[in-house]
């Protein structure tokens, strides 16, 4: 077999084995914003920090949901977001307890917690009674050294916000918390300069231990009211300059990586929704405000109400075994007009992905919408 006919059977293998994990009834993702709010204002945040607290009436929606799937899964995944995900610490613990107690009950069932939080609340006591919760991986954003980052990552009253985040993290490298730790690092033209030497910081003081990585992410123009003054690093400069940085990390450049399975965005998978602080369902996280990203509301009693054609083009990719639409359904989405339809407790068919995709009720859409709601999450 040719080298090229092999990459082909292995990228078919890949893309079925995700369109499996994708629609089983046996994963629940949830991406669950306690808060909108944020006590940072970030230079290139998207975010209109709208919406506040999560309501009681939707934390109980949540809960009412999860009992109704928690004995029919085998893997349960709640990632917090914001805002800024620990002022709403409340909703986090209050949830993660039911979640843990119920979880405690059922041997067979797999979850995991993660967070995404700019680290300025993230204290060793906060972290130990999450991880006792099941948080246990976190990812938070650096934008470079002290004078770089509290030009960028400002809070809300303009002050810095660097050495408190970094010895939030000095303290969680002293302890033996068992969590894990990306550390996010933001690429922008006019910080290229100084980050080996940041990088080498951040790999002396970090990187022996096994519990913190780094990820390097360009800064991109994602919607923001600021997004016209936001310099950003070229597509045709990137790989290099991450291969490069990567180097000085101590890690394997990109460009020589392998990817073992293929790249599949959360939104693009039918068993995964994000739930908004006023109990909206959404499928991503950058385009909230978006018409077209609000695809239902949850109930008090846990059921879903889908807009059935709001939700299908986000996961279009699979029955068009479009790669791309997969890697990022935003990109090229179609619109449609809404229709709203109710969804209640029940018995619902169960899906076989790996035989006909074509003939799944999500993807074939219409009057299916039970399905798609209800058991059909990650």
């Amino acid at each position: 077999m040719s080298n090229s006919a092999g990459s082909s059977s292995r990228a078919q293998e890949a893309f079925q084995e995700e369109l499996v994990a994708s629609f089983t009834d046996e994963t629940l993702h949830l991406i669950i914003l306690p808060t909108e709010q944020c006590n940072f204002r970030c230079t290139y945040c998207y975010e209109e920090f709208a919406i506040g607290q999560m309501d009681p009436t939707t934390v109980q929606g949540i809960k009412r949901l999860l009992d109704r799937r928690l004995d029919g899964l085998q893997r349960l995944s709640i990632s917090w977001f914001g805002g800024e995900p620990l002022l709403g610490r409340g909703v986090v613990e209050d949830v993660s307890t039911h979640i843990t107690e119920a979880a405690a009950a059922r041997p067979g069932l797999r979850y995991e917690a993660d967070m995404t939080t700019n680290g300025y609340l993230l204290d060793l006591p906060t972290t130990e009674k999450l991880a006792a919760l099941g948080i246990r991986a976190y990812q938070i954003s650096l934008d470079g050294p002290e004078a770089v980052h509290d030009t960028t990552r400002v809070r809300v009253n303009g002050s810095g916000t660097f050495q408190r985040v970094w010895n939030n993290l000095l303290s969680i490298r002293a302890s033996r918390v068992p969590v894990r730790v990306t550390l996010r690092i933001h690429l922008a033209p006019a910080t290229l300069s100084c980050m080996p030497d940041f990088l080498v910081q951040v790999r002396d003081t970090f990187l022996d231990d096994e519990r913190f990585s780094v990820s390097l992410r360009p800064v991109e123009r994602m919607g923001g009211p600021n997004d016209e003054s936001i310099d950003i690093i070229s597509g045709s400069a990137r790989a290099k300059i991450i291969e490069d940085l990567e180097e000085v990390l101590g890690a394997r450049p990109s460009t020589s990586r392998e990817p073992q399975t293929m790249d599949v965005c959360y939104a693009a998978r039918p068993n995964s929704f994000v739930i908004r602080s006023d109990g909206r369902i959404a499928k991503c996280t950058v385009a909230l405000n978006d018409p077209a990203n609000s695809i239902g509301h949850l109930l008090p009693d846990g059921t879903l109400r889908i807009d059935n054609e709001h939700l299908m083009p986000w996961v279009r990719g699979w029955a068009r075994r479009d790669r791309n639409s997969v890697r990022c359904p935003y990109v090229g989405m179609p619109r449609s007009a809404p229709q709203l339809l109710q969804i209640g407790p029940g018995p619902r068919p169960r899906v076989d992905a790996r035989s006909n995709p074509s003939a799944d009720p999500v993807l074939r859409g219409r009057g299916q919408s039970e399905v798609a709601a209800g058991r059909l999450m990650r």
